[in-house]
């Protein structure tokens, strides 16, 4: 019988609830269960059909572990390859290219040099960075936030420069996104399971952390509702997730793209409330079976979202037409015939040794007949050798990063504010 399974750290409400509802919509076709791991060997499976992960993201040991499980035909949910390689930065750009309006964001170094790297691992990074056109980009105030982050972690309310720099002190090696403030009307949060089912739930995240789901005032328009169910919808089946929750600030009836990558988003009762709670446990019993019926044994049975697999096919095209481009001439194609070797006589031994001898000659006296044109044209077209040398040391001292370089990837406040003045 196939099992189910369920990764998960400290949560308990939907832990328990997911196993209990699997088991009773199965009807004993599959075994629901909380995942059981006393050994990893590679590419050995962990005898399950589907493992929802609520918990790899946060623990180094269990991400590898499904990976190995994928590896082997485990359908986990969500992609553990994908989830690695995906951040909040790259889904606004990607928001950005599908039509989904999102905060103007930018992209902030660490405040800090990363473990293992010096000022030389920056040669590329402008010193000053144009701060200037960042604030003016984003305005104040701002938000600044860890650019693979989640869960309101190192998140800081940004009103001007000078604010910034002092917060941007405290992040030491986070890379951090400075992100335009949303003043919203409206707001919601979006669970999406199976890149299909919807549930748009009114959120107010200024309210104490067990009230935020606790909204009297109704939905302003059924058009807003359907304009977010479709960017949920959009921005899921693009990225390849089948848990996910994305949040909207509504501006001037505009509902921003917030944050979009939660892929273990809160589920638990105490903080969702009952009613949102019973919805994420039902349809994610439903698509965990549902994959586990498509479950093929010893098979890739992740999902991967529409902008990977619309790469892949485009990677594969440009492959292909590349090679079409190489000629490939008629001699090549065709299958060579070797003739059998033929004994040859001491005299024509020696009158084909001379002939090589004499088109040598030619080729040498051809290749001195034409040495002066070339080293004429050669030394037209370049400085002459002395002159390239006395050059050398100033090309080497121009590579070297400046002496100036901070011993941070970005400056301190300190030093900019004085700058500035």
């Amino acid at each position: 019988m196939k099992k189910i399974g369920i990764l998960f750290g400290q949560e308990r409400s939907f832990p328990e609830a997911f196993v209990k509802r699997v088991n009773e919509l199965a009807e004993g076709e599959f075994v629901a269960e909380y995942v059981n791991i006393d050994k990893i060997f590679q590419a050995e499976p962990l005898d399950y059909a589907v493992i929802l992960d609520r918990i790899s993201q946060g623990v180094p040991f269990y991400r590898a572990a499904m990976k190995n499980a994928a590896s082997t035909g485990t359908a986990v949910i969500n992609n553990p390859f994908w989830w690695s390689a995906d951040e909040k930065f790259f889904n606004n750009a990607l928001a950005v290219k599908l039509g989904i309006p999102v905060p103007k964001t930018a992209l902030i170094p660490s405040r800090e040099l990363p473990t293992d790297t010096t000022d030389e691992s920056f040669s590329n990074l402008a010193y000053p960075l144009d701060w200037d056109a960042i604030f003016e980009y984003t305005g104040f105030p701002a938000y600044m936030k860890p650019f693979d982050g989640g869960g309101w972690k190192d998140v800081y309310k940004i009103n001007d420069k000078e604010d910034f720099f002092e917060k941007h002190k405290e992040t030491k090696q986070l890379v951090m996104m400075l992100q335009e403030e949303i003043k919203f009307e409206e707001y919601y949060r979006c669970y999406c399971i199976g890149g299909k089912y919807v549930r748009i739930m009114q959120y107010e995240p200024n309210n104490p952390f067990h009230l935020r789901y606790a909204v009297d005032k109704a939905p302003s328009s059924e058009e807003l509702l359907q304009t977010m169910h479709d960017y949920v919808i959009k921005l899921n089946q693009q990225l390849g997730y089948d848990f996910n929750t994305v949040e909207f600030a509504v501006r001037d009836g505009i509902p921003y793209a917030i944050d979009f990558c939660n892929p273990a988003p809160d589920a638990e009762i105490t903080s969702v409330g009952e009613e949102n709670f019973n919805w994420v446990i039902e349809h994610a019993a439903l698509y965990a079976i549902e994959r586990a019926r498509a479950h093929r044994p010893n098979q890739d049975n992740l999902t991967w979202g529409e902008y990977i697999k619309g790469s892949v096919k485009a990677g594969a095209k440009i492959k292909i037409e590349a090679a079409e481009e190489i000629p490939v001439t008629e001699e090549l194609a065709a299958p060579v015939e070797l003739e059998p070797q033929k004994k040859t006589t001491k005299a024509k031994s020696t009158t084909a040794s001379k002939s090589s001898k004499e088109k040598s000659a030619l080729k040498a006296e051809d290749a001195d007949q034409e040495a002066p044109a070339a080293e004429k044209k050669a030394t037209a077209g370049k400085a002459p050798a002395k002159s390239a040398a006395a050059e050398k040391p100033k090309a080497e001292k121009a590579s070297k990063p400046a002496k100036t370089t901070s011993k941070t990837a970005t400056p301190k406040a300190k030093k900019e504010s004085s700058n500035k003045k």
